[in-house]
């Protein structure tokens, strides 16, 4: 088997007798070109180059390359090198594929911020620091629980802004909330925990994330106020899981006698808390209650990231871990993946620091609560049989559909308007749950939240008139 190298590009040339030489080059070459290994308008090496590198004749290479010239794919002028002339040629699709989906014109999807308000200009600024001034040993491999100084940004940011009592030998940085709550379930695993209570309704994802770490998920239920603490007694489980700024995705606040009882329930019982703390920045009618964490650091495994008040894309994310775990779950980090990228944990500090993440959040709030005051609006003016539930914080609105009503029924039909908006379906575990519609607002204009909400309701009489 001889091959074909150049700079860019590595093709087997079969040496078992099937046709002349130049024949199997050129099938060789089609083939890499049509797959797009050799995109449009790379230069070709010389015909002596590849020649000498396949160990052919030139005259196998001069041939081949006129073939293909012939046939469109490579393009040759005097004194200048031959060139792939053509695009690769995308696959068919598969017959049996299934009908796409409807094309969305508003899409209420929930849990995404307005990415095209990302402070591109800061981050640039602190991404530049970080690159000027890293040193040599910054850009190895980082430290099993990240960078330091991320760790000790977060810490002193998370004990400002959350109220949360965390050093920064406590954090681990993980690449998103949902790698760091599949880093803890495998600590709790191998600790001998069979069960974790989850919030129900709750976000799938997490519940993926328990199951996917051979942990069985718990449901516990909840109501306006959010989880049912009163219901974990019986549940005989090793941990939970809650979101008591801002309950995921029904919008209750776990109230403070509720979180008397949760840490009171963890100290008695001794099983672990893991607080998801995934957008409690944004509150529109008060400022944000604080974390649980500061409330019982030893028994609260706090979790957050940057994915809703900067851009999911960062994949930046922080646990605040019990003393006594810290260790174990940067080991498990470690072996993983061997760290979250360096750079971007060092500007992700610099921007912290800087207090470019406070007046980003301080810029967004205003923008979200009004588009959220903009559903409420259109909501009330166009479906005012739905009925509006939790508080004014977050990136999404739940409305309850009245008794009766089919959810998924009522999202094909919005779908086939061009409204995406989505149920409460994924986000049950088991037993009754009233029927609701999920609307996230933060990535549409108030014109565009109206005009989506007003589309829906085209066809829906019934639920027009306040029930």
């Amino acid at each position: 088997m001889q091959q074909l190298r150049t700079s860019e590009l590595l093709v087997t040339l079969p040496d078992d007798g099937s046709g002349p030489l130049h024949g199997r080059l050129e099938q060789e070459l089609r083939t890499a070109i049509r797959s797009g290994r050799l995109a449009a308008d790379t230069a070709m090496p010389s015909t002596r180059a590849l020649a000498a590198q396949l160990g052919v004749s030139r005259g196998v290479v001069v041939e081949a390359y006129e073939q293909l010239v012939a046939e469109g794919y490579l393009t040759g002028h005097e004194r200048s090198a031959t060139r792939v002339a053509c695009k690769a040629v995308p696959p068919r699709p598969a017959r049996d594929e299934e009908p796409s989906a409807p094309l969305l014109e508003f899409d209420f999807r929930p849990g995404r911020p307005d990415v095209s308000q990302f402070p591109r200009g800061a981050w640039l600024r602190s991404l530049r620091r970080a690159l000027g001034d890293a040193g040599n040993e910054q850009l190895g491999y980082p430290d099993r629980r990240g960078m330091p100084e991320l760790r000790e940004a977060l810490a002193t940011y998370l004990n400002r802004v959350r109220g949360a009592a965390a050093d920064s030998g406590q954090v681990v940085i993980s690449n998103g909330f949902s790698q760091g709550l599949a880093l803890v379930c495998e600590v709790l695993r191998a600790d001998g925990a069979r069960r974790v209570a989850v919030e129900n309704p709750s976000h799938a994802g997490s519940r993926q994330a328990i199951i996917a770490a051979g942990l069985e998920a718990v449901g516990i239920p909840v109501d306006e106020d959010g989880l049912r603490v009163d219901a974990l007694e019986q549940a005989r489980v090793d941990a939970v899981l809650v979101t008591p700024a801002h309950q995921y995705p029904t919008g209750g606040v776990l109230p403070p006698e509720r979180r008397a009882e949760l840490v009171a329930w963890a100290t008695r019982r001794n099983p672990l808390i893991i607080e998801d703390d995934y957008d409690a920045e944004y509150r529109y009618d008060r400022e944000p209650i604080g974390c649980i964490q500061g409330l019982a650091p030893d028994r609260v495994v706090y979790g957050g990231s940057a994915s809703k008040t900067l851009a999911p894309g960062l994949r930046i994310g922080w646990l605040i871990v019990p003393a006594a775990m810290a260790d174990r779950v940067a080991a498990v980090k470690e072996r993983t993946d061997n760290g979250t990228a360096t750079l971007d944990q060092l500007a992700f500090a610099d921007f912290l620091t800087r207090g470019e993440h406070d007046r980003h959040l301080r810029r967004m709030r205003p923008i979200y609560r009004q588009r959220r005051d903009a559903l409420l609006a259109a909501l009330a003016r166009h479906l005012p049989a739905l009925r509006p539930a939790g508080t004014a914080a977050g990136l999404h609105l739940l409305a309850w559909l009245p008794k009766g009503t089919d959810e998924e029924a009522f999202a094909a039909r919005a779908a086939e308007r061009g409204v995406g908006v989505y149920t409460l379906a994924s986000y049950r575990l088991a037993g009754p749950v009233d029927a609701g519609i999920i609307f996230g607002y933060s990535g549409l204009s108030e014109t565009a939240i109206e005009t989506g909400i007003r589309r829906m309701a085209e066809g829906e009489g019934h639920l027009r008139a306040a029930s």
